[in-house]
């Protein structure tokens, strides 16, 4: 649970640097820029959910999942 919750903040404080980072390079708006933004702090906070499960412990998602849907 900490991760998801972690990993939401992370995902809007690194869209937020990233959205002024890009506006100092002078990249134009735009739908391509948006997305680049968003797919990179996709990947941080994916990141980040990931350190957080490690340090708590937690059990990783996807791999209860996948466990539970082999017959």
């Amino acid at each position: 649970m900490y991760s998801f919750i972690i990993s939401t903040v992370v995902f809007f404080v690194a869209a937020y640097f990233l959205h002024r980072y890009l506006d100092e390079w002078g990249l134009d708006k735009g739908r391509t820029r948006t997305l680049l933004v968003m797919v990179i702090a996709s990947v941080i906070s994916y990141g980040s959910m990931y350190l957080v499960e490690y340090i708590t412990g937690e059990p990783d998602l996807m791999n209860s999942l996948l466990h539970s849907m082999q017959p």
